[in-house]
């Protein structure tokens, strides 16, 4: 019998948790992609941008995170998601781009979309399992040889 509890709860970018999880996420990203091709928001351009970000607690301790940023009725873009090593493969990944897709309905948005790099293979194949599609670099974004891009519509 499984008893593990996870909930996603809202949760500013500058909470101790929420620090954490991005330092460990730029931390884990860094080594794999030069200056120019880290398009990570810092947790004060969150903060700035009003991205609406999520944790994803699993038995209570911080497990991962990810934030969406609406762009008018356009389109809600993914950042800054993460889940971190040892709370992989339990499905919180997928728990948690739900949870995004759901938010950008609530406000009417019908597209979400996401950059990403090449070296995050499990990310890349969890985003093409649920439905995201390659499509090419979308503003800010540039053609870049370790940058994929990636949309949805949800229904």
């Amino acid at each position: 019998m499984d008893t593990n509890q996870t909930v996603i709860t809202p949760e500013r970018p500058d909470s101790l948790d929420a620090r954490v999880l991005i330092a460990e996420l730029q931390a884990e990203l860094s080594p794999h992609y030069p200056p120019t091709s880290r398009h990570g928001y810092s947790v004060q351009k969150l903060i700035d941008q009003g991205v609406a970000f999520f944790v994803t607690r699993y038995d209570n301790a911080p497990a991962g995170c990810g934030g969406i940023q609406l762009f008018g009725t356009e389109y809600g873009e993914v950042k800054r998601m993460y889940v971190r090593p040892q709370f992989r493969g339990l499905g919180l990944g997928r728990l948690m781009l739900s949870h995004l897709e759901g938010y950008a309905r609530e406000h009417d948005i019908a597209l979400v979309r996401l950059e990403t790099g090449i070296h995050q293979e499990a990310a890349i194949r969890l985003y093409e399992r649920w439905g995201y599609v390659r499509v090419p670099p979308f503003p800010p974004y540039f053609d870049d040889p370790v940058s994929r891009c990636y949309e949805k519509r949800v229904p």
